[in-house]
């Protein structure tokens, strides 16, 4: 019998490392036999990264923010993560609804009933199941002040238009995390991102050892280099 797919998602401010580690967990379930499909949003597909170069460059208001970057998830739904899952893959992505809630919801300050609505519009009506709203099997969460995500950051790379805002847009948006990971404990799994890269790692690898979806003694080698 083949393995179901898994939808694994990232999420963390700017500068909570977590990019860093999904290669690592990409090869540990390869590793495995599994096959793995790694993706980003906004992106993943042609249409979804033209969308992301305007969500993070363009000046436009909230709303116009929300409907791009739900365009961008549904273009990658259909097109990457809904033909991986069918085929049994491991599905990482960097960001995904979550990041909505966080920053355009409580970092924006945007109405989260419209969000709500646009979640239900661009996750529903997909191939396997034309009811199932489409939501990640595990998120994980690395949490991060943002004072120390900000440090991180200076100096690292000309900011984006997110990466370019006050450290209290970045409080709000940690605040938005917080309120999802409490809105949904069973799904999330908080990492503390402050401590170094290997400790990080042994959080994130015990949490899929725990979950049976790694072997113990894949899950302590390798890492993030």
């Amino acid at each position: 019998m083949s393995r179901p797919g898994l939808f694994i998602t990232f999420e963390g401010i700017d500068g909570a490392g977590k990019s860093s580690h999904i290669e690592g967990l990409a090869a540990a379930f390869r590793t495995q036999g599994r096959t793995v499909t790694v993706s980003r949003e906004p992106g993943g597909t042609p249409l979804a990264e033209k969308l992301r170069e305007m969500v993070l460059n363009d000046p436009m208001d909230a709303l116009t923010e929300s409907l791009l970057i739900f365009a961008a998830r549904r273009d990658h739904l259909l097109n990457v993560i809904e033909p991986a899952l069918a085929r049994g893959d491991v599905v990482l992505c960097d960001r995904f609804t979550d990041a909505t809630f966080a920053y355009q919801g409580a970092g924006r300050g945007f109405d989260l009933e419209v969000l709500s609505t646009l979640e239900r519009l661009a996750q529903t009506g997909l191939a396997q199941d034309p009811v199932l709203m489409r939501e990640p099997d595990l998120t994980v969460w690395f949490d991060l002040a943002p004072e120390v995500a900000a440090e991180r950051l200076a100096g690292a790379r000309v900011p984006d238009r997110f990466e370019a805002q006050p450290v209290e847009f970045f409080r709000r948006v940690a605040q938005g995390y917080a309120d999802r990971a409490a809105a949904a404990p069973q799904r999330f799994a908080r990492l503390d991102a402050a401590q170094d890269r290997h400790r990080v790692w042994q959080q994130l690898t015990s949490v899929f050892v725990r979950k049976g979806w790694l072997a113990i003694m894949v899950a302590t080698q390798g890492g993030p280099q």
